[in-house]
This record gives structure tokens, C-alpha cells and sequence, in this order.
């Protein structure tokens, strides 16, 4: 079975201030971590949703959390899906959990040969392989430069779309480290993999949709956690929660982001990009128009 290193765990837990009784989401249900430590905590006859757009992790968190099976709802949805009043709590890790990168059937990493896919709900969407094949390269220029920080992206762009049809992961790969040789510890490859990733998934747009919506879900005194790993998602983060207290919607619980302490950082390296963030929503009117 596959494991899961819940980032910000204590952090996590300290941020939302969990009632016994109360009732929380967890949109990003990944293999479980969070959505246990937050059920095992809900002693009082208090109720957990967890949610996932990927159904195969939402099994894998149902059977690592049986133990607590009578507080935890499970759903199958996506941020710009989830429809809640009321919660006393709200929490998102925006991470990619460590079984879809190490899947190989999932095509998220080059660690092995896999189809090009990347979708973290494989029963709906457009895959990688569609992405490569088809865009032009302008535009495949402009997502591995916006969405992957890759200052070479155009002649990445240029090297994939001579090189079509492109199957595999480790022939994407051999492509962009072929066009731009390696300089450093990470593969030239890493920055591609994850735009075309975030395109794949929607995700920035998964994200604005959680930030507009999870204000209105979370009642008065409640409190809004977020993880995210990327400087774009965490820019997101960061301006929204900047903009609900700047309007006295909501107290800022971190004016920095909060980071993985050594301990963390030793027994979980993947988690070295982490930033939480927090607020707890305001009891006014809700601004109108």
C-alpha cells in the first residue's frame, strides 16, 4: 500500500484549531494523512468531508483511515466542484502526493517509461500526450515558461514539437535534456514535467475557483488552511488572504508563511517547498454586487 508523509502535519492541526464537534473539509484528501489526524480529533460527534479529484488516492485515504470511517464523508470532486455552508474549518494541500508521482502508470515522472497522462482523475480530461502532440509551440513555449519558471522554454518548445508524436515520459525526457543539457542537480526536464501538469489539471484555476468559494464556506470564527508548493500557487494564496483582511472578512493567522522545521526537512526532503497559510474568517456582512 502506498504511503504518505502529511506535510505541516502539527502545523496543519495548530492552524485549523480543531473543535470535537465541529465540521471541516479536507479538499485535498490525498492517501489520508491530514484527513486522519483531523478525524482522530473530531471526538465530540464532530464530521469531516474529505474530497479528491482523484479517485484511486480517495480508496487509498478510505482504507488508511478506517479507523475513524463514522466521522469522514468521502467525496469525488474537484475545487471548482465543492458546494459547503458552515464549516468550522477548511483545509487544501496543493502538493501532488508522492503515490501519483511514483505511479508509474500516472505519467507525472520520468523515473520511469509510462504514457504521457499526468491527469489526477484519469476518468475525465485531456492527458500530456494530447498537450505535446497538438499545441503549437508558441503556446507550449509560454506554459513552460509561465507555469515551470523554465527560461529556456522556447527551445524546449522548439525540440518538442520537431520531435512528434511523443508517447512516453522518458522520451519527453530525452528530448528536453537534449535540448538543454544538464547544469545543475535537477533535470532539465523537472520544469516541463510540471507545467504541462498544471495545464493538464487545470490547476490555477482549480485554485482561484477554492479561494473565491472557501470564504463563503466557512462560517464566522472559522479558519481557512492552505499548503501550496509552487511560488504561482502561493502567490495566489497569499493576495487572496491579503484582500479578505484588507477588506475585514478575516484575520490573518500568518503573516509569513509557515515553513518544514530540520525535523521535517530531514525525514521528508519533498517537503522543503511547503508554505502554509492561514486565516480565520470575520463575523460581518458579506460585501455585496
Amino acid at each position: 500500500m502506498a504511503t504518505h508523509y502529511p506535510v505541516l502535519l502539527d502545523e496543519t492541526l495548530e492552524a485549523l484549531d480543531v473543535r470535537p464537534d465541529g465540521v471541516y473539509a479536507d479538499c485535498t484528501a490525498g492517501l489520508g494523512g491530514h484527513t486522519g489526524a483531523i478525524a482522530a480529533k473530531l471526538t465530540g460527534g464532530g464530521r469531516l468531508i474529505s474530497c479528491d479529484r482523484d479517485p484511486r488516492s480517495l480508496e487509498m485515504a478510505m482504507r488508511n483511515t478506517a479507523a475513524f470511517a463514522d466521522r469522514i464523508d468521502f467525496q469525488h470532486a474537484q475545487f471548482s466542484e465543492l458546494v459547503f455552508r458552515n464549516l468550522d474549518g477548511l483545509v487544501a494541500d496543493l502538493g501532488v502526493s508522492r503515490y501519483q508521482l511514483t505511479s508509474a502508470e500516472r505519467g507525472f515522472s520520468f523515473q520511469s517509461d509510462s504514457p504521457l497522462d499526468m491527469r489526477m482523475d484519469q476518468t475525465r480530461g485531456i492527458t500530456a500526450e494530447d498537450l505535446v502532440n497538438t499545441t503549437p509551440e508558441k503556446a507550449l513555449a509560454d506554459w513552460i515558461y509561465q507555469l515551470g519558471e523554465e527560461r529556456r522554454a522556447r527551445k524546449i518548445a522548439g525540440a518538442i514539437v520537431r520531435s512528434r508524436p511523443i508517447r512516453s515520459t522518458l522520451s519527453l525526457a530525452g528530448i528536453v535534456e537534449r535540448a538543454v543539457p544538464r547544469t545543475g542537480p535537477m533535470h532539465p526536464a523537472t520544469r516541463t514535467f510540471q507545467a504541462l501538469r498544471m495545464v493538464v489539471n487545470g490547476e490555477l484555476d482549480e485554485i482561484d475557483a477554492l479561494l473565491e468559494a472557501a470564504p463563503k464556506m466557512v462560517r464566522p470564527g472559522g479558519r481557512i488552511v492552505i499548503i501550496s508548493f509552487h511560488s504561482l500557487e502561493d502567490r495566489k494564496v497569499k493576495e487572496s488572504f491579503r484582500e479578505l483582511g484588507r477588506a475585514g472578512r478575516a484575520r490573518i493567522l500568518t503573516r509569513k508563511p509557515v515553513v518544514p522545521g530540520e525535523k521535517e526537512l530531514r525525514e521528508n526532503p519533498p517537503s522543503r517547498s511547503a508554505k502554509l497559510r492561514a486565516v480565520e474568517m470575520l463575523d460581518v456582512t458579506e460585501p455585496q454586487g
